[in-house]
């Protein structure tokens, strides 16, 4: 089995996976500095659920010499699964100078301390926001990429050209994995999104809003050139988020060449508007949302959505749950967490 560091181990797709990991039998370390998760709680979380305590180190990947300390107290860190960076597109917007420091800062350091230490594979946390207002969709792995829709989206286009670069000096197995709007909980129910900062994806917005933690909710744009007027996505429930992370760890590693470098969407190939999205929360939830119609927010893509057959041949990799699923999943949680 695996020694695995996992960045932002405790934020939100970073501890499902961890989960998963441990699940699966792996040994698992995490850097997570807090910025917008609840370290403590999440690591309570994942003992309940799984029965192992992992170790958490808060260290800002943007301090090389706190980053490379981490690797001088494990000896055979195998892979790195690098979640850590800044992932809101309204705040890249208004702050674009401290999401490119923040995300491409943390990558290189990372990177360095990683081939320092002889770590064989890197998986890198990417988002389908590289490919911008594609032309053709469902968009696959060669789409070509149009100009980024926000500093977000910019940031991981240029993360993934350093990986690029990076790959062709190196002999460390490379997978950075495009994922779409993952969204729901755990199957337990004892661990969900809990941002420690305001929620902005779209999910716990609306379960945010039902449960009266919000008095209403926005959805931005309702004449964009789609069936419903408001933008498309494709919504990816975290545990099929999780599963993939694993089995590309497991890819990588099983690889009998070195230093290559795959790319994966990681959606479930349904676009869903947000109206689909809050319908079918209604249904699951047996509730009606509070929300307005207002206008396009800057920086959104009107409408994209996976073609997923790569990770589907070379990952084996299947998403199982649907946009009910997840909705159920994150209600349930939400519900769970307000007891609390």
């Amino acid at each position: 089995m695996s020694k695995v560091l996992v960045t932002g181990g405790c934020g939100y797709i970073g501890s499902h996976t961890v989960i998963d990991l441990l699940e699966q039998g792996h040994e698992v370390i995490s850097i997570d500095n807090g910025i917008n998760s609840e370290i403590d709680p999440t690591i309570d979380r994942i003992f309940q659920i799984t029965g192992s305590k992992i170790i958490n180190h808060k260290v800002d990947l943007c301090d090389f010499e706190d980053t490379n300390s981490v690797f001088d107290l494990y000896k055979n860190i195998d892979t790195i699964i690098h979640f850590a960076a800044l992932k809101s597109v309204g705040d890249s917007v208004t702050d674009p100078l401290g999401y490119f420091h923040n995300n491409v800062t943390g990558l290189i350091n990372l990177l360095k301390a990683a081939e320092a230490h002889g770590v064989s594979s890197f998986i890198f946390s990417s988002s389908c926001t590289v490919y911008g207002e594609a032309d053709v969709i469902p968009v696959t792995e060669t789409t070509v990429w149009k100009p980024a829709a926000s500093p977000y989206g910019r940031s991981k286009q240029i993360c993934e050209l350093i990986l690029e670069d990076f790959n062709k000096a190196s002999q460390m197995n490379i997978a950075a994995l495009r994922y779409f709007n993952p969204a729901g909980a755990h199957d337990s129910i004892k661990i969900g999104e809990s941002p420690s900062q305001k929620a902005q994806n779209l999910v716990p917005v609306i379960t945010e809003t039902a449960i009266g933690k919000r008095a209403s909710m926005t959805v931005f744009g309702q004449n964009y050139d789609t069936r419903d007027g408001s933008c498309i996505r494709d919504y990816i429930h975290i545990m099929d988020l999780a599963d993939a992370h694993t089995k590309a760890m497991i890819f990588l590693q099983k690889h009998t060449s070195r230093g290559i470098l795959e790319v994966f969407n990681l959606g479930t190939g349904n676009g869903v508007t947000v109206l689909e999205a809050i319908s079918a929360f209604e249904e699951v939830s047996k509730s009606k949302l509070n929300y307005i119609l207002g206008e396009p927010r800057e920086g959104d893509v009107v409408s994209i959505y996976a073609d997923y057959k790569k990770a589907e041949m070379l990952l084996q990799w299947n998403p199982k749950r649907g946009i009910k699923d997840i909705m159920d999943s994150a209600w349930k949680w939400e519900l769970a967490r307000n007891k609390k």
